[in-house]
């Protein structure tokens, strides 16, 4: 979560300006042509695809559902990790599939040790892992120094789980039942240019984008991916590529993603953001920020379509494909008040 530098950003440009080959690469563009239709609102559907926006503080998870795969999309924070057992747990789950890792900070790989390999102490505080079973893992495949980096890439590797580092020239990933995952973001090259140290990386705009495909229903998956990242997915996928259903917002509702230019591509019907109550370490940067919200609503986003873990709780969705379900454990009109709240500190 540290502030973008000079040099990356000169990188991106660079990116931006001079690789135009990532779309002439569109191989499922038969797919994204049925993803051009708004999915529509409806109760009571026959849901081929859950997606469930986990309710575990500061961090990320996303547990995505399919009748035949488990996926959790980042682990939270290290010291949320009772809230992601718990939200586990009251899903049901006993078998992550794939486990996809968007960038090596804190409260995207808190948990990622303890669901792959835990101790016998930590078994003891949390017996639900007893029999939890990890059987892939993936990440954007560039090291960090970091403890728990290494402590998760130590256990990945004595367990000898199947990994593999994702760039946007890998194939989409199967979800199963029809459902993929399209990998847009980091390219090889950024990935090149990071790992070469002639650029000093910044993990939120080295995380790994991807869109979630199932008939007409997308999700954006963003990461931590900062307003340069959008402006290369802007500059280097048509629109077609990048509508989505969802759009989970960027860095928890930060004012550092969610750019205008980034919504009119997307054009998201709905807005997921995962961040902590205000507590002291459990919401440490305020999200959501006030930036990011004029601009869904400048968008056209409805208030009510506008989900946040601080204050609607765990959120699932549910779709066929064609219509979808969104239910949150605490649906409240928090919108307006929260803007009004962020204005007035604004001007102190």
């Amino acid at each position: 979560m540290r502030k973008f530098l000079i040099s990356i950003l000169a990188t991106f440009t660079f990116f931006v300006c001079g690789c135009g080959g990532v779309n002439s690469g569109n191989k499922e563009s038969a797919e994204i042509e049925e993803t051009s239709e708004p999915v529509a609102e409806a109760k009571d559907i026959k849901a081929d695809l859950k997606i469930t926006m986990l309710n575990v503080g500061q961090g990320d998870a996303f547990l995505i559902q399919t009748k035949s795969q488990n996926i959790l999309i980042d682990t939270s924070d290290s010291d949320e990790r009772d809230l992601l057992v718990s939200e586990l747990e009251k899903a049901g789950v006993k078998t992550i599939d794939k486990m996809i890792l968007t960038h090596p900070h804190a409260d995207h790989i808190g948990g990622a040790k303890l669901l792959i390999a835990p101790t016998n102490k930590e078994l003891q505080k949390y017996p639900y892992l007893k029999d939890f079973l990890v059987r892939e893992v993936y990440d954007n495949g560039i090291a960090s120094t970091s403890p728990l980096y290494k402590g998760y890439m130590s256990v990945v590797k004595s367990k000898k789980l199947k990994y593999e580092a994702l760039t946007s020239d890998h194939d989409p990933l199967d979800f199963g039942n029809g459902a993929k995952f399209e990998i847009l973001f980091p390219s090889a090259e950024v990935v090149k240019f990071t790992k070469s140290g002639e650029t000093k990386g910044d993990p939120n705009n080295e995380s790994v984008v991807g869109r979630l495909v199932y008939k007409k229903f997308s999700m954006m998956f963003t990461g931590d991916a900062e307003k340069p990242v959008e402006m290369y997915l802007v500059n280097n996928y048509d629109k077609k590529k990048l509508q989505s259903t969802i759009l989970k917002s960027g860095h928890h509702g930060s004012y550092t993603a969610s750019t205008k230019d980034f919504l009119k591509n997307v054009a998201p019907q709905y807005v997921m953001i995962s961040c902590g109550p205000e507590e002291p370490r459990r919401n440490t940067y305020h999200h959501p920020h006030l930036e990011p919200l004029q601009n869904y609503l400048d968008f056209g986003i409805k208030e009510e379509n506008i989900f946040c873990t601080n204050f609607d709780g765990t959120t699932v969705i549910k779709t066929d494909g064609k219509n979808i379900s969104i239910e949150s454990e605490r649906k409240g009109e928090w919108l307006d008040e929260w803007i009004k709240k962020k204005q007035k500190d604004r001007k102190k």
